[in-house]
């Protein structure tokens, strides 16, 4: 089973590191299902706005909410979130796809929803699978993942190698 996951230490550091894996990915011409997390600073103060790049070549979707400044708590767009998965599943579906890459195994997917099914469709498949997992819900990928993900350092070169040993 290829299947691995990396946790960098920063705040949106994962987000970074994944869309440069993906970014590199695909000019070499490797065809990617999955998402990758696009962060942008609000003028106003607010928490920042998230939105996904379904990949190989979706749309972007918003997948935050902004409930203004002083709101506290969740500000995930669930619907917004489900439609990225949706689209992941359909380009799975499909074939031709070489590697899933998941932005972040987040607070929906540790409750059971999420792209929880779209790694599983990807491993049944064959297709290797990269992961990205906040520390907050590292238990709940560890239970998911069955201890069978392998951590990989954050770290572009090493994330590199590990995938041209998985799609070799």
């Amino acid at each position: 089973m290829k299947f691995a996951f990396t946790i960098a230490p920063g705040r949106g550091e994962t987000n970074l590191l994944l869309a440069d894996i993906a970014a590199q990915l695909a000019t070499r011409g490797v065809r990617i299902a999955g998402t990758v997390q696009i962060d942008t600073d609000r003028d106003d103060g607010g928490k920042c706005d998230m939105d996904v790049q379904v990949l190989p070549d979706g749309p972007t979707i918003r997948i935050s909410q902004f409930r203004g400044i002083e709101a506290r708590g969740c500000r995930l767009d669930t619907d917004a979130l489900e439609q990225a998965v949706i689209l992941t599943e359909q380009a799975l579906g499909q074939g031709g796809i070489d590697l899933l890459l998941v932005n972040k195994f987040g607070k929906h997917e540790a409750e059971g929803r999420g792209f929880r099914d779209a790694i599983a469709m990807a491993l049944e498949k064959n297709i290797p699978v990269l992961v990205g997992v906040n520390k907050l819900n590292r238990d709940a990928f560890d239970v998911f993942s069955s201890g069978g993900a392998e951590e990989l350092a954050s770290d572009t070169n090493k994330v590199l190698a590990w995938l041209n040993g998985a799609l070799a």
